[in-house]
């Protein structure tokens, strides 16, 4: 009788730190981990490669955009949104038409000249005198996707798993991190 009853307790005891509060912190905590990883591929996947200034190229569409300011991949960000949630998002304007690609409806008026036979776009923040250019008139530009958000998320999904499924393990065998 002694062995079942210690083992009855062994197993209140573990049924009671499933259902309890140290049950949701390790599983939180291994959430919010996953969605850091998240955030960290697809930075790592905006960056990678990418060159900056003249020799900037876009990248292909289908694969993710080449950082050309990091704005892209600067506003990616992640937090708690619960004790068992988490959130990856990225911020920058532009986000979702280059991770889903889409329609843009321009209103033209942008400043340009040609050079070797295509357009170079003149900021009209500068000083100069971009008033003597001819300006674009109103037009559509359609973007391809671009996703990075999306692939990153299932890269990082097997990872994201074994995290929550070790962290259950803990919790069940009476350890904490």
């Amino acid at each position: 009788m002694v062995k079942i009853s210690s083992g009855m307790k062994a197993h209140k005891a573990r049924l009671k730190r499933i259902r309890g509060p140290e049950m949701v912190r390790e599983i939180g905590k291994a959430i919010f981990v996953a969605s850091d990883l998240l955030k960290v591929e697809a930075q790592i996947s905006i960056t990678t490669g990418a060159v900056s200034g003249r020799n900037h190229k876009p990248s292909a569409p289908g694969t993710p955009p080449n950082a050309a300011t990091h704005h892209l991949s600067d506003s990616i960000e992640n937090h708690k949104t619960g004790p068992l949630t988490a959130e990856t998002t990225s911020n920058a304007e532009y986000a979702a038409i280059q991770e889903f690609g889409g329609t843009i409806n321009h209103p033209g008026g942008t400043p340009y000249f040609m050079r070797d036979g295509k357009p170079v776009f003149v900021s009209k923040q500068g000083q100069g005198a971009f008033h003597n250019l001819p300006v674009t008139k109103p037009h559509q530009i359609t973007l391809p996707e671009r996703p990075y958000m999306r692939p990153a998320a299932q890269k990082t999904r097997p990872k994201a798993r074994a995290l929550v499924v070790e962290a259950v393990k803990r919790v069940t065998k009476g350890g904490t991190l």
